[in-house]
């Protein structure tokens, strides 16, 4: 069984009748972490509240583990844990009590509810934390807590929003750490929006959202492997004559990005200097590395992945 099912979503905000997500179909298997790689204005946030059922959806459906959460939203929730990109948590509750209000809110009591915290404390290695104040604790450790707070219920999928929100390079490397460890341990399928290339990488497989529109899905192995080759990136004066005279000798479909130009070839290396013995007038410098997910936005949008402004409905 899938651990998530996503069928013809599309939603639209009323006082704008902006369509902020156009017909995403997805599944999910079980026991991944699952990333939806997207920029601003992508609809990467619009998503994580409809799938945490903050929000139903204009039209088509999800299903958590077989549950459709607009029809059963209670039943889909004691599946689902939750952490949001802004910290949720009581900054003037201890880690003890902040857990506990939560377990509360799941019905949960009792010796019930001390062995969870129990195990949640000491999952995430906040045994020594426990008993202070959370708005003391450091952003990784917040975050810990947030961790916490959202498997304290034992969901068999925990949906994040932009997880590394805040954190520190140390932080965000201890989080990722985690992360993975627990998808070991417990089992949970772990799905997440992230605008960060370098945390997708990480992810087992992910989707890559532009404009409320998946333009890829798979392995970030698998759609880096997609390219073929290797890229260019060329800096010219003249970027569209390049292009020009580029297609007339090599073929192919070179992109202009930010006022330079981006090149896909097998054996890039080998074309460096051909490219600077055939066009000496027009070439200023060339930078070669292999594909990123960064390359698979550019090449499938014609637009750099950082373009564009935010949309605060997204």
């Amino acid at each position: 069984m899938d651990a998530v099912r996503i069928s013809g979503l599309r939603h639209s905000y009323p006082k704008t009748d902006t369509e902020v997500l156009k017909g995403i179909s997805l599944s999910v298997p079980e026991r991944l972490i699952f990333g939806f790689l997207g920029p601003n204005g992508s609809g990467k946030t619009t998503l994580f509240k409809i799938l945490s059922t903050l929000f139903v959806s204009t039209s088509g459906s999800v299903e958590v583990f077989g549950i459709n959460t607009s029809r059963n939203p209670y039943e889909a929730r004691k599946l689902i844990g939750t952490v949001f990109q802004f910290p949720s948590i009581d900054l003037k509750l201890t880690v003890d009590e902040n857990l506990r209000h939560h377990g509360h809110l799941y019905g949960m009591r009792g010796e019930e509810l001390n062995s969870r915290i129990d195990e949640q404390v000491e999952r995430f290695g906040l045994l020594e934390k426990r008993a202070e104040f959370t708005g003391k604790l450091s952003g990784g450790q917040r975050r810990r807590v947030e961790l916490a707070k959202g498997m304290i219920h034992s969901p068999k999928l925990l949906i994040m929003d932009e997880p590394s929100t805040g954190l520190d390079p140390s932080a965000r490397l201890s989080l990722w750490e985690t992360l993975c460890e627990l998808k070991e341990s417990s089992g949970v399928t772990i799905l997440l929006t992230t605008h960060l290339i370098t945390e997708a990488e990480k992810c087992d497989r992910l989707a890559i959202l532009n404009k409320g529109e998946i333009i890829a899905s798979g392995s970030p192995k698998k759609l880096k492997g997609e390219i073929g080759g290797d890229i260019l990136t060329v800096s010219s004066h003249s970027p569209l004559e390049f292009i020009s005279r580029y297609k007339e000798k090599y073929g192919g479909n070179p992109v202009q990005l930010n006022g330079k130009v981006r090149v896909e070839h097998e054996n890039g290396y080998r074309l460096v200097p051909e490219l600077v013995d055939a066009f000496p007038d027009l070439v200023d410098s060339i930078t070669y590395g292999k594909p990123t997910l960064e390359d698979i936005f550019a090449l499938r949008t014609g637009r750099s992945f950082w373009s564009g402004g935010a949309d605060k409905n997204e």
